[in-house]
């Protein structure tokens, strides 16, 4: 097995107190580290050439080695993932009845880079680092050994396999493609996820705790969802017993699925939709003079890395002002920010800024984050990157 080692100046003390990553700067990147191929394994050394641990190396990414195993003799075949896979199933199916949830939450369940979302008997991986992509028949057959699951489908897909030097991919690995959206039972409701074409990985599992709560303020309410998805929290208001709920989405074909999904639900007579940019639509419900008992925004990552930062505040700070006149008094605001470089101090005051602008008082009644099937590592940030805040507004 070859060795890479960190710099003398390096902070072992970070990796061996659990922290996943090395980057570029922190690593002897000589002659033979910069021939191991993407994805090599490695043993890692600290700067006196102690051993800690099995790590995987690509030098084209920032990210240039990631911590598998505190052990340096581990070996990673089909039996080391089958162990890592049990151990985050045995968490999963203590929470939820049905098979339908995130199996693998990366770094969190000690698999770097790998995300895998399950649909019953469908799996869709995501191997957003080099060393999963070379390791993927191991992984999708211990994916098969462990759950039972009849098709895989791997979703390399996104601007994180573009930086690990990965190319883009759809297919199916194992068994056969669904053969159209499959159903989702969630918080009462019936969601449509298109795992071939759609979203990530066809749908959005770690908000299911905060439509939960939001479906708590809906009963009797009118509801707006914005960025609604394939129906997000508007068929989970309208499981809680919601009047109406009108879903937003600049896709046409997500609007699709969410109006399936209502029907399928049962209450596709107290739901619609409107296709258009969330902002553009903010703006024009409040020419109307619209106004609804809760409103929720669920917006893609407006600052998915430090650099959009700032860009991203004042985008999220915009949707607040524009949203806060449309609830009526006593009503509730939601807001979400799944942007890991929005900490949640940052996020929570771009709110406040923004409702304070829109002309209204605020009380702040709720802060969520991802489901537990989202685990968080303790000493990565990134791991934890979804907020969701209700606001109770007067005035």
């Amino acid at each position: 097995m070859p060795t890479v080692r960190l710099k003398p100046k390096a902070e072992a003390r970070a990796i061996r107190h659990g922290f996943p990553w090395v980057y570029a700067d922190e690593l002897v990147t000589d002659r033979r580290t910069q021939s191991l191929a993407p994805g090599a394994l490695a043993v890692l050394e600290d700067g006196e050439r102690r051993p800690l641990g099995l790590v995987t190396v690509n030098t084209k990414s920032k990210i240039i080695a990631r911590m598998l195993d505190r052990d340096p003799d581990a070996v990673v075949d089909q039996a080391w993932f089958e162990g890592r896979l049990a151990r985050a199933l045995a968490h999963r199916s203590r929470l939820y009845p049905q098979p339908f949830y995130r199996l693998v939450h990366a770094e969190s369940d000690g698999l770097p880079g790998v995300v895998i979302d399950r649909f019953g008997d469908v799996a869709v991986v995501q191997p957003n680092a080099a060393w999963a992509e070379a390791h993927l028949d191991a992984l999708v057959a211990a994916l098969v050994a462990v759950t039972g699951v009849t098709t895989v489908i791997k979703n390399g897909q996104g601007r994180v396999r573009g930086l690990e030097g990965l190319a883009e991919e759809m297919a199916v690995v194992h068994g056969a493609a669904p053969a159209g959206p499959v159903q989702v039972p969630m918080n009462g409701a019936v969601y449509m996820a298109d795992l071939m074409g759609g979203q990530k990985t066809g749908l959005f599992f770690d908000q299911r705790e905060n439509h939960a709560f939001a479906a708590c303020l809906a009963k009797g309410a009118a509801v707006l969802d914005l960025f609604a998805h394939v129906g997000g929290f508007g068929l989970a208001a309208l499981a809680g017993g919601a009047a109406r709920a009108l879903a937003v989405d600049a896709s046409a074909p997500a609007l699709a699925l969410a109006e399936a999904g209502a029907g399928a639900s049962g209450f596709g007579d107290r739901f619609s939709t409107r296709q258009g940019d969330a902002f553009d639509v903010l703006e024009s419900l409040g020419t109307e003079g619209a106004r609804f008992d809760v409103v929720i925004c669920d917006p893609p990552a407006f600052a998915p890395a430090k650099p959009a930062l700032e860009a991203g505040l004042r985008a999220y700070e915009r949707i607040a002002r524009l949203a806060a006149p449309l609830v009526a008094p006593g009503g509730y605001l939601v807001l979400c920010s799944c942007s890991h470089a929005a900490d949640l101090q940052a996020f929570r005051n771009a709110c406040a800024r923004g409702i304070g602008r829109g002309g209204r008082r605020s009380q702040l009644i709720y802060t969520g984050f991802a489901g537990p099937d989202h685990p968080v590592l303790p000493q990565l940030a990134e791991s934890s990157y979804l907020k969701a805040l209700a606001f109770r507004l007067d005035g």
